[in-house]
């Protein structure tokens, strides 16, 4: 934890320290060590289970191997030693074809998630968060609903691609990821969401603070308590930890919303709560309070409902993409628009990446369309890409 807070922490400390003290300390010309966080969970989860006698073998070896597992280390699954330890000691030690086929198709999937979809709806998310002074309802909304969903493909992308991985080498990751923005409560949402995070703020957190076993006042504290620290675990900002109080707080609400007994329309709950999470991500990619307000404020319509000439570009949306030789660019929003409601759909009424998986069957239709995929899927990859939680 200290070598944590010294390289990520350090010049957040200084920086608030220099705005409270109006003192002039010089930031420090640090470099943030590669996986620092995911590390650092996997650890202390490691420490407290070998404590409660939960860990099991002991071998610095082994020990080493399992902090350094490749597929995983940068951005999760956060695993646990007793989960995976087993599989490289006593897992099969040839190679499984089955295992094989079935994680290049998940490889696949999830870079094409990465690749194609995430990277091309980072154009407009990208393009409104950077100013996001003027955006209309209409950008405004683009803008948000972009970033929701660019993360979501990103990282479940980069998941999919490291579960892939390591079934390839005959071990099986737990699931990060289960359609989580069909979920009908922020506590179902935390259910499906970086599943292995939330396990890990609840089992080394939220129950050591007390859980609920001390009464309501006290978990509604624990809640608010636990995202805080999740939300200042993502990146050393006011926004996140902000982000995190959100989060708590939904979490609070729910519970009290529970109390009364009183059940929701399905698509009124799903409404609520996708919404509260496309809100509260603003605050996560936002770079200020004042820029999440922005657009906030331009999701309100207080800068006007649509851009100049907005029915006008859908005209000649297709014949712009031909002329930039099939490139998105930021200022064309009916193709925004059309891809989000595009991945609206696959996230919604599509079986999820996982469940793929499950259902693979080879044969030839399997076969191409991994193809197709990864095809699609490489040849895009013809500049800088970066994974959006290498930054936490």
């Amino acid at each position: 934890m200290a070598l944590l807070a010294y390289f990520k922490y350090a010049n957040f400390f200084i920086a608030n320290t220099n705005a409270l003290l109006a003192t002039d300390i010089k930031p420090l010309a640090l470099a943030l060590p590669v996986a620092i966080s995911f590390f650092t969970f996997q650890q202390i989860a490691y420490l407290v289970d070998t404590y409660r006698g939960q860990a099991g073998e002991k071998a610095l070896l082994d020990y080493a191997m399992w902090v350094v597992f490749f597929p995983q280390l940068l951005s999760g699954p956060i695993v646990r030693f007793r989960e995976t330890m087993p599989q490289f000691q006593d897992g099969p030690k040839k190679p499984d074809y089955e295992n094989i086929s079935r994680g290049l198709y998940l490889f696949f999937i999830g870079l094409f998630k990465k690749a194609i979809i995430a990277d091309t709806l980072a154009i407009w998310a990208n393009h409104g968060f950077a100013a996001p002074n003027s955006l209309t309802l209409v950008e405004a909304w683009t803008t948000s609903l972009a970033y929701t969903m660019q993360l979501y493909f990103d990282f479940s992308g980069y998941t999919d691609m490291a579960i892939g991985i390591a079934l390839m080498l005959n071990i099986k990751l737990p699931l990060n990821f289960t359609s989580p923005y069909r979920s009908l409560s922020i506590q179902e949402f935390w259910r499906r969401w970086h599943i292995t995070l939330s396990r890990f703020l609840r089992d080394y957190i939220y129950i050591p603070l007390g859980g609920n076993r001390r009464g309501d006042i006290r978990l509604y504290c624990n809640l608010v308590i636990t995202f805080l620290i999740g939300g200042l675990w993502h990146g050393a900002g006011w926004t996140f930890v902000f982000w995190g109080f959100l989060h708590g707080m939904g979490l609070v609400v729910n519970r009290l919303w529970r109390k009364t007994g009183l059940a929701l329309n399905r698509t009124l709950a799903w409404f609520l709560t996708f919404n509260f999470v496309n809100i509260a991500w603003v605050f996560f990619r936002a770079r200020s309070f004042s820029d999440a307000l922005s657009v906030l404020a331009g999701m309100a319509g207080l800068n006007g409902l649509v851009p100049a000439g907005f029915i006008s570009s859908w005209a000649g949306a297709s014949g712009r993409w031909l002329a930039e030789a099939g490139k998105f660019v930021p200022s064309d929003l009916p193709a925004a628009i059309l891809l989000l409601v595009l991945c609206m759909v696959l996230v919604l009424l599509t079986p999820n990446s996982i469940e793929l998986k499950d259902r693979f069957k080879p044969g030839l239709v399997t076969a191409v369309f991994t193809i197709v995929l990864a095809l699609l899927a490489i040849t895009s990859l013809t500049g800088v890409s970066q994974f959006l939680y290498f930054n936490f």
